[in-house]
């Protein structure tokens, strides 16, 4: 049986997601600008959708090796440090005038190895938390909190277009390989030594999962809403910067700021909210997020980069819990790696494709048309929401879990 976590087992698992979330964003959110800086700007759009292209091949691979051939907190440390040696040679690469296609090759190789980790870190704490609503926020924070820590740090070294910001990241990627030897490594759940097939080696089982209405309703959501959210990384910046803002990582932490203090007290609201209540309010944040972007000003802009941290935070980690609460524990991982190869694979390679193509669209003279733009992205973001509070069925009570923790 599950024991609550001492405040030294808290510490160890924020101090990972807190190191983990300072790799990530000093490597994806100044990605755009400095690409731009390097004249390589057409670049940009496959730049953030190779990692689309790795989560839809890497992460339920290595789920699958989490749930039964290694433990996860060993697989972690072989990614992290893979994506350490590729952010350095990016860096190396972009340093040295490398060609767009050199440069992406890099970036997508690093992508394949970087994407897992969030899955991966998810799990093994998810794996240790006996309430996993209300001790999961308050743990996960502190990988936004790193996020935030990475984006500040990039700004105030002046990195935001240089590609210095991936050997940063590269180094980064080191430590948070370098701390997981500290950390217990687990145990593979009981199967493990199973002969598997191809299918179950590459988690495919995962799909399975699909069979059940409401695990469908909630990852067909987490995708489709992806779509238009995928437009944040790639095009806050370029709109920041259109309207006279410098030190784009920074402002773009705003988000995060906001996804801390929710984090801290999501519990509560897991508690006295039903779930699809919470959800739903997460894609209406995403839906008042565009609107003050499409005033194409700067106080409305930052307004909305604000709304980010709601609109994630509710309709993103609230996913995560649900699987937390709703899944059998053997196939916990598989289902965290799956909702990471339906958001951040299918959701977002459509969504980079999809809103790559509709900014050329509003795009005239090499002058985007910020307000047509935001709103037309803001109209799928209506769409996902009605589809939800149509589809979704739900518990009596979504606070309590389900006593038989099986597939149903």
């Amino acid at each position: 049986m599950e024991q609550k976590l001492t405040w030294i087992e808290q510490l160890e698992l924020m101090t990972l997601l807190f190191l983990h979330g300072m790799a990530l964003a000093a490597w994806f959110v100044p990605m755009g600008t400095v690409l731009q800086a390097s004249g390589l700007g057409s670049w940009t759009p496959y730049a953030f959708g190779a990692s689309a292209i790795a989560a839809l091949l890497s992460p339920l691979f290595f789920g699958a090796m989490a749930d039964r051939s290694v433990p996860p907190i060993r697989v972690l440390r072989w990614v992290c440090f893979g994506s350490g040696v590729l952010s350095l040679f990016t860096a190396y690469a972009l340093g040295q005038g490398a060609s767009g296609w050199n440069v992406w090759m890099m970036i997508q190789s690093q992508a394949l190895l970087s994407v897992p980790t969030n899955s991966l870190s998810g799990s093994i704490v998810l794996a240790r938390v006996a309430n996993s609503h209300g001790q999961f926020g308050a743990i996960r924070a502190m990988g936004t909190a790193g996020w935030m820590a990475g984006c500040w740090i990039v700004s105030g070294l002046h990195l935001d277009a240089s590609p210095g910001t991936f050997l940063l990241s590269g180094v980064l990627w080191f430590v948070v390989a370098a701390y997981t030897l500290l950390l217990p490594a687990g145990v593979i759940p009981m199967g493990g030594a199973k002969r598997l097939t191809l299918r179950q080696r590459f988690g495919l089982d995962a799909l399975s999962l699909l069979k059940v209405h409401d695990h469908r309703v909630i990852f067909a959501t987490a995708a489709l809403v992806a779509i238009p959210f995928s437009a944040f990384y790639p095009y806050t910046p370029s709109h920041m910067k259109d309207l006279g803002m410098e030190r784009t990582s920074a402002w773009m932490s705003i988000g995060q700021v906001v996804e801390v203090g929710i984090m801290f007290t999501i519990g509560g609201f897991m508690v006295d909210w039903r779930l699809k209540f919470v959800i739903l309010f997460g894609l209406f944040s995403g839906l008042l997020r565009y609107l003050f972007y499409a005033m194409d000003s700067q106080v409305p802009l930052l307004l909305g980069v604000a709304l980010h941290g709601m609109a994630f935070t509710f309709t993103y980690i609230s996913t995560q819990i649900y699987l937390a609460r709703r899944i059998a524990p053997e196939w916990r991982t598989r289902a965290q790696a799956l909702l990471s190869l339906l958001v951040g694979g299918v959701g977002n390679l459509t969504g980079y494709l999809v809103t790559g193509a509709w900014l050329h669209w509003c795009t005239e003279n090499s002058t985007v048309n910020w307000q047509p733009y935001w709103l037309g992205l803001d109209l799928l973001v209506l769409v996902v929401l009605i589809y939800f509070a149509i589809s979704y069925q739900g518990e009596r009570q979504d606070s309590k879990p389900e006593s038989s923790g099986k597939l149903s």
